[in-house]
């Protein structure tokens, strides 16, 4: 891996995803009141301290400056028309500019170091660190929808470093939107419609779309009836994944069918979650960010092709959008 001009080794990725809680983030950001803890909690201390190097750690990391900026710009929409009742939710749109704006003026490799909280009785393990940078990604972070990742390298000289990246999960943000989705039988799944809420035709449509039923379903159906990486053919085990995010699409993007793909549960969260995108030739891109063990448990290999892949132009304008700001590159 090539990071600003330097070569790296992927040793491992922390495989627990850290959701960031409202007590880690700035006041600002805060779904309560108070000022926030900087420490982070990051898995049991076991698994913590086997990744960032044994008891009492104290390691470098980094963040990448146009990381931070695809982050940013993925949560535009969560600015201006915020899913919670953040503390300073009125002062959001003008937050994310001022963020934007210290993000472009800053290096491209941010450097932070954190620290072993060895202090802390019990098996739950945290980090923290007394460097600005460190505070910028407290700043940055959206309580319950951001989640934070971190993987091992090792550059040509043995040294170890660890690579920090923020993400948007974008099923969160959809459920305090929405509601949550359920399961009912087989791969169905179904939302709890308000008694009293009158709901149009369109909504209504908008509403299946999210949930992979309705016209939008039968539409990918009837393009591509089974899933192109597995081949499976049994409806009742197929999902109709939203390329670009229905928590972020448009209406006309969450209706259109040219937005998604037909995929068995596991290559559906896969996708869905970053794990994996497309090229628009067809091939599998794998992320680093999952485990080379995972990887292995999951018997996927990076640039397979999949000749059965529907692809157009519309559709290579929306995996492009993937690629760029859901993929986990």
């Amino acid at each position: 891996m090539e990071i600003a001009g330097n070569f790296y080794n992927v040793i491992d990725t922390f495989d627990n995803i850290v959701t960031v809680p409202d007590c880690f983030v700035c006041g600002k950001n805060k779904l309560g009141h108070g000022h926030g803890e900087a420490k982070l909690y990051f898995g049991t201390k076991e698994n913590a301290r086997s990744f960032f190097g044994g008891e009492g750690f104290d390691v470098d990391c980094f963040v990448l400056k146009k990381d931070l900026i695809v982050y940013l710009e993925t949560l535009r929409e969560e600015y201006f028309q915020p899913s919670q009742n953040y503390f300073r939710k009125d002062d959001f749109p003008k937050l994310w500019k001022e963020r934007m704006d210290v993000i472009q003026k800053s290096n491209d490799v941010i450097w932070f170091k954190i620290q072993d909280q060895i202090q802390i009785e019990g098996s739950r393990g945290y980090i923290n660190s007394k460097d600005k940078e460190y505070k910028l990604i407290r700043e940055l972070s959206l309580p319950l929808v951001s989640y934070i990742s971190a993987m091992q390298l090792k550059d040509l000289k043995d040294n170890i470093f660890y690579y920090w990246k923020l993400f948007v999960d974008f099923d969160a943000i959809s459920e305090r939107k929405n509601g949550p989705l359920v399961f009912t039988y087989g791969m169905k799944k179904e939302w709890k419609k308000s008694p009293t809420k009158k709901i149009s035709k369109k909504d209504d449509e908008i509403r299946y779309a999210r949930i992979g039923q309705g016209k939008y379903r039968n539409a990918l159906l009837e393009e591509c009836p089974f899933c192109p990486i597995t081949m499976v053919n049994d409806e009742r085990l197929l999902i109709a994944s939203h390329i670009k995010p229905w928590a972020i699409a448009n209406d006309k993007e969450k209706l259109d069918s040219k937005n998604g793909y037909m995929f068995t549960p596991l290559y559906d969260k896969l996708f869905d979650r970053g794990f994996i995108t497309f090229t628009d030739d067809k091939h599998i891109k794998i992320s680093n960010w999952l485990s080379p063990k995972n990887c292995e448990r999951l018997k996927l290999v990076d640039n397979t092709f999949y000749p059965h892949l529907p692809m157009d132009e519309l559709r290579k304008k929306y995996l492009m959008y993937h690629r760029e700001s859901v993929f986990k590159g």
